[in-house]
């Protein structure tokens, strides 16, 4: 079975930086930003190439296995 593999050559502080410059372009203070840039990290740390147990609140991912 094929898998559709995407991979992002990056630092997790590159993605920390690049969603909160986002974020603050598009909100209107710096609370709202910094909310927007912690769901931006959330999602994508959900959309991993593995499997994370996810708290509602992210109190902090729980690593079952990985896909690779």
């Amino acid at each position: 079975m094929a898998h559709n593999i995407k991979k992002l050559d990056t630092t997790l502080g590159d993605l920390i930086a690049a969603a909160s410059e986002v974020a603050f372009e598009y909100s209107d203070n710096d609370k709202e930003a910094y909310r927007l840039a912690r769901l931006a990290l959330i999602e994508i740390l959900r959309n991993a190439s593995y499997s994370m147990n996810m708290e509602e609140n992210f109190n902090g991912p729980s690593i079952r296995k990985y896909l690779n």
